[in-house]
This record gives C-alpha cells, structure tokens and sequence, in this order.
C-alpha cells in the first residue's frame, strides 16, 4: 500500500516513516507538515492512503481530508490524534475516514489497524470508542443487550460494523423496510440518539472489536 504521511513534526514524521517500514506491503511515498504540501502530495503521487494528523500547527486536518475529497483525493484517510474529542471523532466519520487512531497507540496497533484498512475495512481505536461512550452513561457495567431481541442484536452488530441500511439487509437476508424498524427499535431501546452511536455503542460493549465496513 503506497502511503503518506501528514503531520507538522518532523520526528513523528520520522517515527511513522520507521514503523510503516517493518511491514513490507507498505511504500511511504512521501512526507508532509501542513496542507499546501500535502494536496500537491496527493495530486503529483495519487497515495492509496493519507495518514493525517488531526492538528496541523494552526490547520485541522479534518479541513485538509475535506479539501482533499473535494479536489477528487481517491486515497483513504486515517486520523492521527491524541485527542478523544467526541465531536472530532463524529467529524471524521462522517467524511468517511478509513481510520481513527490514538497517538498514544503501540506500533504493532497501528500496523493492524492499517491491515484491516487495507483489506477494505474500518478501523476506529477502542480507546477512542470507550473514551466516547463512557462519559455520556452509555455504557453500563451490564449493559443493556438484553432488552435487544436476537434480530436486533444482529442489526446492532451490523451497525457497529459500519454497515449501511442495504448492506444490513443484504447481510441478514431481510428489506431495508424491516432494517429501518429493527434501528428505530434498538436506538429506542438503548436510548442512543443516532446510527453513530450505536455504532460506538457496539465496539464499547464488545460487541464487535473493531468497526469495520
């Protein structure tokens, strides 16, 4: 996988550089410390895959990933940060980003997580998810699982996959009719406010170890 890395230090750069170098399927192709450089990065080397720090000095690489997607970037994005900002984290999923992973994560973690991104997949780090989740009470010592029918359960597994509406039912062989009740029943029956939440929801409580799509 040909990768490049965005980050306005220059020893993380470095540090990155080595990690990536130990798996032999990945080819760093280049470097970058803000914005400017890494478009004209992504234009002239067409990377498969962005690693971008979520600060960039005074720049948001949320604001770099967006511009990217909008000149046409076909590379996947995953978010290098230290920070467990719910709202950040909802900000990258919603562009859509491969991945999300703590700083603070050893180098055989980012590897993996990479691995599953390259076999088409998603990866969000646990520490992330359970940061998110746990602050707001959603995730109990005995969650609440057990109010979820087995259907339900499935559909929640799904969607902490990543799953959309029509895979779910493509996956459990059910119409995007039915798909939409059983989320109403499981957001209703959880009490979470959205898809997103049910998707952290999954992974917090182990549904599902990683979130992938």
């Amino acid at each position: 996988m040909k990768v490049v890395i965005v980050d306005d230090h220059p020893l993380v750069r470095k540090g990155l550089k080595s990690i990536l170098t130990l798996d032999g399927s990945m080819e760093v192709l280049g470097e970058a410390a803000n914005s400017r450089e890494a478009l004209e990065l992504f234009s002239e080397l067409k990377p498969e895959l962005a690693l971008v720090d979520l600060r960039l000095g005074n720049e948001s690489g949320l604001d770099l990933i967006t511009e990217a997607i909008r000149q046409g970037a076909a590379c996947k994005f995953v978010v290098l940060t230290s920070s467990t900002e719910e709202n950040d984290f909802k900000q990258a999923k919603e562009l859509g980003v491969a991945g999300y992973v703590l700083k603070e994560a050893l180098p055989e973690e980012l590897l993996q997580a990479l691995l599953i991104i390259s076999k088409g997949r998603k990866y969000y780090d646990q520490g992330v998810l359970e940061f998110v989740m746990k602050p707001r009470g959603l995730v109990e010592e005995n969650g609440h699982v057990e109010k979820l029918t087995p259907k339900e359960k499935e559909v929640l597994m799904a969607l902490g996959r990543g799953f959309s509406n029509k895979e779910i039912s493509q996956f459990l062989y059910i119409t995007e009719y039915t798909v939409k009740k059983h989320v109403s029943q499981v957001l209703a029956k959880l009490g979470l406010a959205d898809r997103t939440h049910a998707a952290l929801y999954a992974n917090a409580t182990g549904l599902v170890r990683y979130v992938v799509n």
